[in-house]
Formats: structure tokens, C-alpha cells, sequence
């Protein structure tokens, strides 16, 4: 879907790191939209957040066909993305703080931040014994693991906040056990 609007970046000056770089400041700025938590922000923050998972998209696009990608900007865009999805989950339990939840939502929040932090380090682990891209999940008709995270900003525009921190809190730490029983043969002590 990015192929062809990054296309015209591949022989300019602008670079993956670039566009790493403005996915991580649209998820800064939905993260503290959705800290409001209030409805019309909500809305900003979705958008911003949408925003954000396409130039997540468009750096590793950008990458391959303009043959700029780096052992070093991988790790940055590992990182970015990261970051970006703890931000979003722990704006959404910011946001949920006066909720039935109650301080519970920060807390749900950061379990799915904590899960996303697991994920990362096991990821750095796997690609630091088995090369770049050992992590990698293959896509199924299309779709890797990390487009359920374009979800988030629908489930936001339909006052899904509450749902879809709750589906995180239990989904992230669980999808991190599987990885870890897919990447066990990296887990071994050495």
C-alpha cells in the first residue's frame, strides 16, 4: 500500500531513518492526545496513530528499494516501533484512568507496554545469535503479526478504548510466550 507513494523518496535525500523517525514523533503525539482522554482528542490521536503505523510501513519500504537500509537503522526502527506501541497502550491507560477501570487501565497499559519490552528483547536476542531478520515472522496472506496494531485507531474512532487495552493486556503478553516457545532454541544458554 506505501510502495508507490515512497517510490519517488527511494532517489531523494530522505531517508528509512527519517521516516523511522516521524513514526515516532506521530506516536508521541498520540500518546499524549490520548492521555486526555477525552472523545474530540481521541479522535486526533487515532489519526495520528494511523498515521504513524503507515510511515512504520514506509521506512522499511523505503529501505529496500533504495538499498539505504543499516544493520544500525533496523535496530533503530526495532526500537521506534517498540516505543511507538508502548505509547499508544499506555495513552490509552492514561486516558481510561477515570473510567470503571480506575488506575487499573495505567496499570493494564503497562502490562502491554512491559509485554511489548519482552518482545523487543527477545527480538534483539534472536537477531544477535541468528543474523538479521532471524526474528522475523512470515507473513500469512499478506498480513504479519504487527499489522493488528492498524486495529487500534478503528477500535478508537468506535469508543473501543476500554476493549482493545484489555484484548492488549492479555494478547501481548501472550503472543510473547509464543514467541518464546517459536525463538526457544535462542533461549537456551549458550
Amino acid at each position: 500500500m506505501v510502495r508507490p507513494l515512497v517510490r519517488p523518496l527511494a532517489s531523494s535525500i530522505v531517508t528509512p531513518n527519517h521516516i523511522t523517525t516521524l513514526r515516532f514523533a506521530t506516536a508521541l503525539i498520540a500518546f499524549g492526545l490520548l492521555a486526555f482522554g477525552n472523545g474530540q482528542w481521541n479522535d486526533w490521536a487515532a489519526a495520528s496513530f494511523l498515521l504513524s503505523f503507515f510511515l512504520d510501513r514506509a521506512d522499511g519500504e523505503l529501505a529496500r528499494q533504495s538499498g539505504k537500509s543499516s544493520p544500525w537503522g533496523h535496530r533503530y526502527d526495532l526500537v521506534t516501533d517498540a516505543l511507538s506501541n508502548i505509547l499508544i497502550f499506555l495513552g490509552i491507560g492514561i486516558g481510561l484512568r477515570d473510567s470503571q477501570l480506575g488506575n487499573w487501565a495505567i496499570a493494564l497499559g503497562l502490562l502491554a507496554g512491559c509485554a511489548i519490552v519482552a518482545m523487543l528483547w527477545l527480538m534483539t536476542r534472536v537477531e544477535s545469535l541468528g543474523g538479521m531478520g532471524a526474528a522475523s515472522y512470515s507473513a500469512t496472506g499478506g498480513f504479519d503479526p504487527d499489522d493488528a496494531m492498524a486495529m487500534i485507531p478503528f477500535a478508537i474512532w468506535f469508543n473501543g478504548e476500554m476493549p482493545i487495552l484489555i484484548l492488549a493486556s492479555i494478547g501481548a503478553p501472550a503472543f510473547f510466550l509464543g514467541a518464546c516457545w517459536k525463538f526457544r532454541r535462542y533461549l537456551a544458554p549458550s
